[in-house]
């Protein structure tokens, strides 16, 4: 017979299972083995060894066992490879889930300014039926149109301020709300001048808000590093919505009437706003130098948002010289801006001999490669911050590209030199659409030099830049009807301002931050 030696199994006397062990050993032993008395586990094991075979049979007797007892499968355990992958498509859906939140900010805050821009366009091309149905002149429809930039002016500055206590998000929601609202009441109040004027206004007003709201919003949620494209990005829906505005607006309007393109304007407005208050409210407030602080807006009580525009350092803001550039610089940019926005239609239909449809087609050029401009200076500017450039160097880049650009274009459409009317309607556009780098050098600074203040810093210099607006589009068809000449009307004003902007810009603006404080005033 063969002999049996059993080796100690320390693993036994160390398992964690050992009191388990021991409490399933003393009832086998006592039930196959009523006579025997349980000390020692290992002693309780030899037993079972030598016992197993007789005990086995036994129990086959007793029992009735079959022989070769059948191996029943393991139960089913649900495929780990299957859950993850449905968890995984749980996971991201929808595709914009894992998003960061902030990304979402941004692009809920272009597609605001995407619907922005449509209305303000919607109006240029709806004139001319309201015009027929209303019998207006030209001096009423004039009248109507510039009335939006009333409200835009009166609401930069209380735009910056009501961002910077109640935080950019809310004012921008309001504001969108405010002018979409508006917008559907134009066709109510069309027959009633002063109502109708009150709607525009309000347009201008719930518009006149946003760039400052966006502003604080960016500066809150978006690091230094990614703010040339944030700016980019959210601005960049201006020139979007001009695009989409012109060529929606015409086919609405001839398919309906010209009631339905406020109508349906007006809704997509309002429907953002319900969109928007699903998004999280979390909001991450940057300092310059990159570092997060918790800063989300609280609300205010009345007595508190007197004190918080009393402790707004005015003084302070008008005692540098980066600020004063940044007025200079956005009064010459909207200058250029605006008198062409209001008045190359009419240059391209008079002074090149095109046909309506083909001015209004041409009309869309300027805006459409601005989007591609805006997409490739954002880049280029964050990578140039990337890499170590000094960031008032790339501002200053980014804006004299913005200024000399035009300029030289407006030169040499203005200069008799023979070229066919499409090459200059080309030359025209490539030099509004390079433009677009203000938003990576001005339209940057604000936050740049001060994150806390920069929507009220926005709210100032675009005051400032609305004047044009109001003043230089009315000028340009004074002095068009005094000289009889595009070049001296629309063009020289418009380079002497980009010429002299560049100048003031080079010499005084400034990226790094600043501190205002209110002992400073």
């Amino acid at each position: 017979m063969a002999r049996l030696t059993l080796r100690p199994d320390n693993r036994f006397f160390s398992s964690p299972t050992h009191t388990h062990n021991q409490s399933f050993l003393s009832v086998y032993t006592t039930r196959f083995f009523p006579h025997h008395h349980y000390h020692n586990p290992l002693k309780s094991r030899v037993s079972r060894v030598k016992c197993s075979t007789s005990g086995t049979e036994r129990l086959r007797e007793t029992k009735k066992l079959p022989d070769n007892p059948p191996i029943k499968d393991p139960p089913q355990l649900p495929n780990p490879d299957s859950d993850s992958e449905e968890l995984s498509t749980e996971q991201n859906w929808p595709p914009w889930k894992n998003v960061p939140e902030r990304y979402k900010l941004i692009g809920a805050t272009s597609l605001a300014f995407v619907i922005c821009n449509m209305d303000k366009v919607n109006l240029s091309i709806a004139i001319i039926p309201m015009s027929h149905q209303f019998g207006w002149s030209s001096s009423v429809a004039g009248l109507v149109q510039s009335s939006f930039f009333w409200g835009y002016a009166l609401s930069q500055l209380p735009g910056g301020w009501l961002s910077k206590i109640f935080g950019g998000r809310k004012v921008l929601e309001i504001g969108v709300f405010t002018w979409s609202f508006a917008t559907a009441l134009v066709p109510l109040l069309a027959g009633f001048m002063p109502g109708l004027i009150f709607s525009r206004i309000l347009v201008g007003i719930g518009e006149g808000v946003s760039p400052s709201a966006a502003t604080d919003l960016i500066a809150r949620t978006i690091p230094v590093k990614e703010r040339s494209r944030a700016v980019g990005f959210v601005f960049g829906g201006l020139s979007l919505g001009s695009v989409m505005g012109l060529l929606l607006a015409p086919p609405i309007i001839q398919t309906f009437n010209w009631e339905s393109v406020f109508y349906l304007f007006g809704v997509l407005g309002v429907a953002w706003f319900i969109g928007f208050q699903f998004l999280s409210e979390e909001e991450i407030s940057y300092k310059g130098d990159g570092t997060t602080t918790s800063d989300k807006p609280e609300k205010a009580t009345r007595e508190e948002m007197g004190n918080s525009l009393k402790e707004i350092p005015w003084k302070s803001f008008f005692q540098s010289s980066a600020v004063w550039a940044m007025i200079y610089t956005h009064f010459c940019g909207s200058w250029g801006h605006y008198t062409c926005l209001s008045w190359l239609p009419t240059y391209f239909s008079e002074a090149l001999n095109l046909n309506l449809r083909e001015a209004a087609w041409v009309s869309i050029l300027p805006p459409l490669a601005s989007i591609l401009v805006t997409s490739l200076a954002s880049q280029f500017a964050d990578y140039l911050i990337s890499n170590g450039v000094d960031t008032t160097k790339v501002r200053k880049i980014c804006q004299t590209i913005a200024f000399l650009a035009p300029a030289i274009c407006m030169t040499l459409s203005s200069v008799d030199i023979g070229l066919p009317p499409w090459e200059i309607v080309g030359i025209l556009t490539a030099g509004l659409a390079l433009s677009s780098f203000a938003l990576s050098g001005l339209y940057c600074t604000h936050q740049d030099i001060s994150p806390e203040y920069a929507s009220i810093l926005l709210g100032i210099t675009n005051t400032v830049g609305a004047v044009p607006g109001i003043v230089g589009v009315a000028l340009t068809g004074f002095l068009l009807d005094s000289t009889h000449s595009w070049t001296m009307s629309l063009f020289v004003p418009s380079i002497f301002f980009y010429l002299t902007g560049t100048v003031v810009w080079l010499a005084f603006a400034s990226s790094e931050p600043q501190k205002f404080t209110k002992e400073d005033s």
